[in-house]
C-alpha cells in the first residue's frame, strides 16, 4: 500500500485543519506513527494529483486506487477586493498556525471579522481571541439557530468574548489607501418565501483582518477528474464507493454523498477498502479459473 500525500507531513485534517487550541502538540504524527506500525505501508510526500502525479500513471502502476482528496479549495465571496492583504481563508491561517514553531512570527490583528457559521468559523474566531485579538466578530447570513456550528461550539465562542452577528451577508470589502483591508460592509438579510433575501439596509464593521469560513469546494486538475465527476461538483461513487472508472475508488469530503462529517469519512474509507479487497479477490479468482485447466493438467502430469 502506497499513500501519495500532497503535504510535507501526513495526517491531513488532524495535522493542518484543526485549531491548535483543540489539538495541541504532535498528536496527529503520533497517530500516523501508530498506523504505520501495521507494516507494508509507504508514504510519499509532496505528491500532488493533477500536478506531479496523474491518475493514468497510478492506474498503470497499481491494481486499485483510492482517492481521499478532501476539499482543498476555499469558496469565494465573489466580492471586489477579496484578494486584498488582510482577507484570507480561515483554513489557511489555521494550517499556518499549526505548523508555526514561533507564534510571534504570525501576523496578529486586533480587530477581526469571521464570515461563516460552521465549526471552522468558531475555531478561527476563538483562536484569534486566544492569541490576543481584542475585537472578534462572527457574521452569519442566517439566524444563529441555522448555523452548522453546534450549540456547544457557539457557547465556546461566547465564553471567549466572541460576538455572534446573525442575518447579515457581506456586500463589500473596505480598503484603506494602501489597499489593505480596513473593514467590511454588510447587508441585513431575512427570509422571504423560503429564500434568503437582502433587505437593502447596510452597516459597516471595522477590521484589520477578515477570515473566510464559508466552506470549501472540490477542485483537482487531473485529466481523468471530469470523467469521475460526471457533471457533479464532486466525485460520483456507488454504494461501495467505486467511481465510474474501473479500479478507482473514492471517499470522504471529495465524494457526492451529501454528508461531510469526519466519522462518515472514516467509515467510507473502511467500506471502500472492503470493496477493493472483494474486487481484487474476485478478479484473482476469475484469473485462476481461466488458468485452471492448463495448470491442473500440468500438475497431474508431474504426479
Amino acid at each position: 500500500v502506497v499513500v501519495f500525500e500532497a503535504q510535507a507531513k501526513s495526517g491531513g485534517l488532524n495535522e493542518y485543519g484543526i485549531a491548535k487550541y483543540k489539538l495541541p502538540g504532535d498528536v496527529a504524527q503520533q497517530e500516523v506513527a501508530f498506523l504505520l506500525q501495521i507494516g507494508g505501508i509507504e508514504i510519499r510526500h509532496g505528491q500532488v494529483l493533477g500536478q506531479n502525479l496523474s491518475l493514468a500513471t497510478l492506474q498503470q502502476d497499481f491494481d486499485a486506487v483510492f482517492l481521499g482528496l478532501g476539499l482543498s479549495a476555499s469558496r469565494q465571496l465573489g466580492l471586489t477586493g477579496e484578494q486584498a492583504p488582510g482577507l484570507m481563508a480561515a483554513t489557511e491561517y489555521i494550517a499556518a498556525l499549526r505548523q508555526a514553531d514561533d507564534l510571534s512570527t504570525l501576523p496578529l490583528s486586533k480587530r477581526c471579522i469571521v464570515i461563516g457559521g460552521g465549526n471552522t468559523a468558531i475555531d478561527i474566531a476563538v483562536q484569534m481571541q486566544r492569541l490576543g485579538a481584542v475585537d472578534v466578530n462572527i457574521v452569519y447570513r442566517r439566524g444563529l439557530t441555522n448555523m452548522s456550528a453546534t450549540d456547544h461550539e457557539q457557547d465556546i465562542a461566547r465564553a471567549h468574548q466572541v460576538r455572534l452577528y446573525e442575518w447579515a451577508q457581506p456586500q463589500a470589502v473596505l480598503l484603506d489607501e494602501a489597499g489593505r483591508v480596513r473593514g467590511m460592509r454588510f447587508e441585513s438579510t431575512r427570509m422571504v418565501d423560503g429564500k434568503l433575501s437582502g433587505t437593502g439596509e447596510t452597516f459597516e464593521m471595522a477590521a484589520d483582518a477578515i477570515f473566510k469560513a464559508v466552506g470549501q469546494q472540490f477542485h483537482n486538475d487531473d485529466a481523468l477528474m471530469p470523467q469521475l465527476q460526471n457533471g457533479s461538483d464532486k466525485i460520483v461513487v456507488d454504494s461501495a464507493f467505486r467511481t465510474q472508472v474501473a479500479g478507482i475508488y473514492a471517499g470522504g469530503d471529495c465524494v457526492a454523498t451529501g454528508i461531510d462529517l469526519t466519522v462518515h469519512a472514516v467509515q467510507q474509507g473502511k467500506l471502500a477498502a472492503m470493496a477493493i479487497d472483494r474486487d481484487l479477490r474476485a478478479a484473482q479468482g476469475a484469473a485462476d479459473s481461466t488458468n485452471t485447466p492448463t495448470t491442473h493438467s500440468s500438475e497431474v502430469q508431474h504426479g
